[in-house]
């Protein structure tokens, strides 16, 4: 789970049970009983005149829904996907069409289903006024709902504003009600508007009524997506448990409205958090183990299976045992009897200390103040995800791999059962026909293309490589690289453990450097001891201005060692360094393998080219930009910009910027915008006439933000180079974390689409220049597609070419010698964000610019 996500987490509203006990809850005094046989929501003020529905109103389903505020969702829940950007009204050239021509055509079948309404289907959208005013939203619900015969049973009521999916006989509407009191009341119903199938409030609708869907379904949200934690996939012998699940997101698209599902895994450890305390107090001992604890749990996810809802373990409470007190209501009540009396569970440790979670308030995008801290029970929490340590355990990500890697054969499967699951449910059925939806029952095939196989150039030669695996590691060998400076003066580190390690890399690098076309002198030969203060040291003494390259042979992968070793030759002495870990040069049948590649990461660091694609368009430059939260360092936000300096797109300029705190949009792009630019013109003795700049790392809800805010900048640094400079500018968005997957049949089996993969129909949308490309290949599971939305364009490329270049830069990643994901410059800026926020935590020194010192 995302840290964004695991904030929405914490932060989403709680009862008083959920919440977890302990909780201080708000001064707001409660109301009283409703009447029985009605239905009660939350509380709320009520509206004043009737008026047009707005996004700050708040939307409420009723028979259970939980609140929810639509002014949040549509600014920064990914739920919905950026309403109201309408970006392709203002390109000329695609207003038309947006689909490109090129490639040779494929049909495939997406993970999305259609919606299917009663002809003429909208919502009608009513102001409710009460007279005398009802403070308590509870009572007005209950008010109001007691007029079934009237307003029906599918209605959504949040205090204020009632949605039916009829209209009443009459525009106004006056009903009577009373009180327990015995207090008359006067309830007017007022229509103030139709809202069509494909209005933004009918779309978030669709989504709120599908969480109903989920929950008559019986399962489980948590974070944003929903689990099903009756049908779990054991992995005992990892102590590990998997909850199969689905995302979910309903809108919009070109020609119908759609859901969009694809399955989804949680990882959850069948140790609980005491289990855990248990075991690290007999490795470290009672003296050590609260600075052990604390750190080891501070910070984590923990899921309480008793109501399924994940905890940031913010502190732990040494002087609270489950036989404290809270007060619940008007008395007092301990913990142990807490959870004996709400869910039935004894507690067997009655002296475990308690784990203290800082509960908020969601009242906005930000999130509201504290609602107090919530007391959790060890014994009852279940750690989620996986440490560090199983990460790099073969054995346990090859078997969850084997339950989480669907093929896409397996993959259909699920989603098909699951829209069975939805057609055959009868609650589920009753609910969606109060409303007239409905599902189609098939997953949606499409038309699309797949782009030639681009050729490579290296060197004096060009050759072409298999475009099924993607792949051109094989056909590279033995042909020189475009350019490499000679390498005279450089340097090796290691202990002296390691020393026959280092000596075998260094002959293999003597021996793979000659047919790639690198001039390698010897190295010097530099011993260090075993630990970070003697290597900071040994680096302090011999590297110097002249040293062109420093490569260290590390003992183990200890975080300080790296970085250490990283921050000094990143900023304090600016030179490219490459990092190996003696275990990767131990196996004597791959160290030729991976001598290749070191050698060329060496190449690139130093400024060497190694292949190329053809890039038709003159005087381009390619921006890449991304960003990367920094929690060490008070979590600063990382700001990486990565810029194109020739015609062949292999030589790049890196400029890295430290924001505030959880900061996601680049502050000073502006600067590091205008340092490309005049980089550029010192290389190229001109300045770009087309700029191409991709946006990564940009989360739904940020997309208005970015139009406004980031492309302002670029416009205001292209203007501060001088009135008469107007390039042809373009700004693509990208993203990965996406839900669509599609899936082709090839030699008459399920299969994914083969790299180059166009698809700009169906399933993107109308208000956007958007298309999306499936531009690598994988060996196992379903391959994932990366969606690219054009926000401004003034280049007046065609669709196709626009396609066909963001593809082509697919192949320009020098790390690695295939296809990748994304645009070569949008990975480049990732790996420079990545190591500034993981290592460095400081700019890098201006001399290391014109460098990928960051591979």
């Amino acid at each position: 789970m995302s840290g964004r996500a695991r904030a929405r987490s914490r932060g989403r509203a709680r009862g008083q049970d959920t919440a977890g006990p302990g909780v201080s809850k708000s001064q707001e005094p409660v109301p009283p009983p409703a009447p029985a046989g009605t239905e009660l929501v939350g509380r709320g003020r009520q509206k004043g005149a009737p008026g047009a529905f707005s996004t700050d109103a708040l939307l409420q389903i009723s028979a259970g829904f939980q609140q929810i505020k639509l002014g949040e969702r549509g600014g920064h829940r990914r739920d919905f996907n950026d309403f109201g950007v309408n970006t392709r009204q203002l390109m000329e050239h695609v207003k038309d069409s947006k689909c490109g021509t090129s490639g040779s055509p494929i049909q495939l079948t997406a993970n999305f289903y259609r919606i299917l309404s009663r002809p003429q289907w909208v919502l009608y959208q009513y102001h409710v006024d009460f007279k005398p005013p009802m403070e308590s939203r509870r009572l007005r619900t209950a008010l109001l709902y007691r007029h079934a015969e009237v307003i029906g049973d599918a209605r959504t009521f949040d205090g204020a504003l009632l949605i039916l999916p009829r209209r009443l006989h009459c525009k106004e509407t006056v009903l009577y009600s009373e009180t327990k009191s015995g207090e008359k009341v006067l309830i007017t119903v007022t229509l103030t508007n139709e809202l069509p199938p494909t209005s933004p409030v009918c779309i978030q609708f669709y989504n709120i009524l599908f969480k109903r869907v989920l929950r008559l379904l019986e399962m489980q949200q948590i974070g944003r997506n929903y689990y099903n934690p009756k049908n779990p996939l054991n992995i005992p012998e990892h102590n590990l448990t998997i909850w199969p699940g689905y995302s979910t997101t309903i809108l919009q698209y070109e020609s119908s409205i759609m859901l969009c599902t694809d399955v989804s895994h949680k990882v959850l450890r069948s140790e609980t958090v005491l289990d855990f305390m248990v075991n690290l107090r007999q490795k470290c001992g009672n003296q050590r183990f609260p600075d052990a604890c604390a750190k080891e749990l501070i910070g984590l996810i923990v899921l309480t299976k008793y109501n399924n809802k994940t905890y940031r373990i913010d502190d732990i409470a040494w002087d609270h045992t489950p036989k404290n007190t809270f007060t619940r209501g008007d008395a007092d009540i301990s913990f142990m009897n807490y959870y004996k009396t709400q869910y039935g569970l004894d507690i067997t440790d009655v002296n475990q200390v308690l784990l203290v979670s800082h509960v908020k308030k969601r009242t906005g995008p930000g999130g509201g103040p504290p609602l107090g801290p919530a007391m959790l029970i060890p014994e009852l929490c279940y750690l989620t995800g996986l440490t560090d340590k199983m990460r790099s355990d073969f054995t346990i990500m090859r078997d969850l791999s084997e339950n989480t890697r669907l093929s896409p054969d397996k993959r259909i499967s699920r989603l098909s059962g699951f829209i069975e699951d939805i057609c055959g449910n009868a609650g589920v059925q009753e609910e969606l026909k109060k409303w007239g939806i409905g599902f189609d029952n098939h997953l949606l095939n499409l038309s699309a293309r797949v782009l030639a196989p681009e050729r490579i150039f290296q060197g004096p030669r060009s050759y072409d490589y298999n475009p099924m695996s993607g792949d051109w590691s094989r056909e590279m060998r033995g042909i020189p690289i475009i350019s490499s400076p000679p390498l005279n003066d450089w340097i090796m580190f290691s202990t002296r453990r390691n020393s026959n390690e280092a000596q075998s890399l260094l002959q293999t690098l003597g021996k793979v450097s000659g047919p790639l076309g690198l001039r390698l002198q010897r190295a010097v030969m530099v011993e260090y001891e075993d630990h970070q203060e003697s290597l900071l040291r040994a680096l302090k003494q011999n590297v110097g201005p002249t040293t062109q390259m420093v490569v260290v042979v590390l003992p183990s992968n200890r975080k300080d060692k790296y970085d250490s070793v990283k921050k000094y030759l990143c900023v304090d002495c600016p030179t490219p360094s490459q990092c190996v870990l003696s275990r990767t040069l131990s196996r004597p049948q791959a160290l030729m393998t991976v001598a290749t590649k070191i050698a060329l990461q060496m190449s690139c660091k130093m400024g060497g080219e190694l292949w190329s694609v053809e890039i038709p368009l003159k005087q381009l430059m390619i921006v890449g930009i991304d960003c990367y939260h920094d929690i060490s360092a008070g979590k600063r936000s990382i700001g990486a910009m990565v810029a194109s300096l020739n015609q062949s797109m292999s030589r790049w300029y890196s400029k890295c910027v430290l924001q505030h705190k959880g900061q996601e949009l680049m502050d000073g792009l502006k600067m590091a915008f205008t340092g490309a630019l005049k980089d550029y013109l010192k290389f190229n003795n001109c300045l770009p006439s087309r700029i191409i700049v991709y946006r990564d790392g940009v989360g739904d809800g940020q997309l208005h933000s970015v139009v406004n805010f980031e492309i302002s900048q670029i416009l205001e640094s292209i203007k501060s180079l001088g009135q008469d400079y107007n390039p042809k500018v373009s700004v693509v968005v990208v993203k990965k974390r996406i839900s669509s997957r599609f899936f082709a049949m090839i030699n008459d089996k399920v299969s994914n689409p083969p790299p180059g993969t166009v698809i700009d129909t169906e399933v993107t949308r109308p208000e956007w220049y958007d298309f999306f490309i499936v531009s690598q290949a994988v060996r196992c599971g379903s391959v994932s597609p990366t969606h690219y939305n054009v926000v401004y364009d003034t280049s007046g490329l065609k669709p196709d070419h626009m396609q066909r270049l963001t593809y082509k830069l697919c192949h320009m990643y020098y790390n690695w010698q295939g296809l990748i994901r994304v645009p070569a410059p949008c990975q480049y800026a990732h790996k420079l964000a990545f190591l500034v926020g993981q290592s460095i935590h400081r700019e890098p020194n201006i001399k290391l610019d014109n460098y990928l010192f960051y591979l």
